[in-house]
């Protein structure tokens, strides 16, 4: 019976908290604290932290590309809306997939801008055609499949159009699109629309909405 006590003493003393042990005498750490430390639920505990920490910082970085991403979209349609033209409101879009195709972030709605002044003179025989694509002869059934097409194409991701496009600076796209014996300027008016809308890695600061 004596002994059956003396376990019980023993076992009610190691489910203590770790914390109480700060206040015992210094001198080496016994078998006991060592188990307590080591248990099952201890690590799972600690593994569980570092997974937290880890969500927190996926979380974070997913709200920083967020806020990079509406911050960018409302640069594009503050230029469109400036100037009244009919492709505000498709900022977003673009920014999205220009993203998706890997090209500078103000690329489409630059040559949008330079092919037909935001959308105010689309190709007279095909819809939606506001980035003169294909010479005007092709049309889409929306600006947003327009937007999605071109820049697939401009990214180099359509096999038919990629040895124009893959691989390439923004430049070089744009001497693939209209080349200089085409349009002479036609690269520097489209950088130059590039730069009014925004810097390439400009910090840019989403507008407060009502």
């Amino acid at each position: 019976m004596q002994n059956r006590t003396w376990v019980r003493f023993v076992e009610s003393f190691i489910l203590l908290p770790i914390l109480t042990m700060s206040n015992a005498p210094v001198g080496p750490i016994s078998q006991a604290v060592i188990g307590i430390v080591n248990t099952p639920s201890i690590v799972s505990l600690q593994k569980l932290n570092m997974e937290a920490s880890g969500l927190l910082a996926i979380n974070d970085a997913l709200d920083q590309k967020l806020t990079d991403q509406k911050a960018k979209a409302q640069a594009i349609d503050a230029y469109f809306k400036a100037r009244s033209m009919p492709l505000e409101g498709t900022g977003m879009k673009m920014i999205l997939e220009a993203e998706k195709n890997n090209l500078d972030w103000r690329l489409l709605p630059a040559i949008a801008v330079r092919e037909s002044s935001g959308g105010k003179n689309d190709c007279n025989r095909v819809q939606n055609n506001f980035f003169g694509w294909g010479s005007c002869k092709i049309g889409f059934i929306s600006k947003e499949e327009a937007i999605e097409i071109v820049a697939h194409n401009l990214g180099g991701n359509n096999p038919n159009t990629e040895r124009h496009y893959d691989n390439k600076t923004t430049r070089q796209i744009l001497r693939a699109y209209n080349p200089p014996s085409i349009v002479p300027r036609y690269v520097e008016q489209v950088i130059s629309i590039m730069d009014a809308i925004g810097e390439a890695d400009a910090v840019l600061i989403v507008a407060a909405t009502s």
